[in-house]
Formats: C-alpha cells, structure tokens, sequence
C-alpha cells in the first residue's frame, strides 16, 4: 500500500526538513511526498480504492500499535493508497473533514505544520515497523 502524504506549505531547507527526509528513507513501504500552496494547487490522482486520513486537532488520538494495526487491516483489505493530509494554516474544511475515512489527532496541543509533518513520518515510520515484525520496546 502506497502513503501518500500531502502537505500544504513549503519545508523548504529546514530541521523539520531533514527529519522528515530521515524517516521516508527509513520507511520500507511505498512512500509519496506531495506538497501543495498554502492555497489552491491540484491533489494528485488517488490509486482506487484508497483511504484518506486528515490530521486534525479533533481526531483520533491513535498509540502506536492501534495506528499499526489500522494501517495493517487497510493493507491486508486491499486499499492500494492510503492519504495523509495535512491541512493548511486554517485546517480543513467541514466537508473535507465529513469525505475522510479518519480524522488523526497528534494530542490536544496545536502543532506547527512543518512539525506535525515530521511527526507523522516518525509514526509512518514505527506503524510500518511494527508491522513487519520489529520489536517494538512498548509493547506488552
């Protein structure tokens, strides 16, 4: 299953930069960066079928062995691309958030963009370790 993660904004040459390249090397599954303007720009064509997961501040607050787990029954159930978005200053929009298969938390604190975008490549990274069988040092 390909991730897909779109980003509004630009990383450019930043810290958060070289640890989001840090963890898609380490990623051993199919990985897609996409970045868009802060406003307007065309969303790449999905791989059907395909989930679209949103972060947002009113989602879902996964550990991660359950965010593993999540990833592994849409892998296993055939879903060919799974979409990361990260939203511009502003968010997502009412129907953005109803047309999402999951709204994904990352805490109750509001995390810059460049952030949260190294975040989720670190638990893209975990969830996909996991799954293949790593040891992970929380577990149990």
């Amino acid at each position: 299953m390909l991730l897909h993660v779109i980003a509004r904004g630009k990383i450019a040459r930043t810290p958060e930069a070289e640890l989001v390249e840090r963890y898609a090397k380490r990623i051993q599954w199919p990985l897609k960066l996409t970045e868009l303007p802060e406003t307007g720009g065309r969303t790449p064509e999905p791989q059907s079928p395909f989930k679209t997961v949103l972060l947002d501040e009113k989602g879902k607050n996964f550990g991660s062995e359950e965010f593993a787990s999540t990833l592994g029954r849409w892998r296993d159930d055939g879903f060919r691309e799974c979409r990361f978005v990260i939203g511009a200053a502003d968010g997502h929009s009412a129907d953005e958030r109803t047309d999402a298969d999951l709204l994904l938390s990352f805490g109750k604190p509001t995390w810059p963009h460049l952030l949260a975008r190294a975040m989720l490549m670190e638990q893209l990274f975990r969830a996909t370790a996991i799954l293949a069988g790593h040891p992970y040092h929380r577990a149990g």
